[in-house]
């Protein structure tokens, strides 16, 4: 994930001005909460065997959701 240029983080340094931590702002941290999340789920699920759009499609229509 770029950095973005109107980003808001703080940094807290050491005593030598070596950064140790980071304050973001809490908009930003949720979204990294979510894609850490989303990057766990996909991992989990790497084995799974893939469906065919159409078949997603045919059975999303059948319960109704599309």
């Amino acid at each position: 994930m770029k950095a973005k240029k109107n980003s808001h983080r703080q940094f807290v340094v050491d005593e030598t001005g070596k950064k140790i931590s980071v304050v973001l702002p809490l908009q930003e941290y949720e979204n990294l909460l979510e894609d850490i999340s989303d990057l766990a789920a996909v991992a989990e699920r790497r084995e799974e065997p893939t469906i065919a759009h159409s078949e997603v499609v045919a059975r999303l229509k059948a319960d109704g959701l599309l």
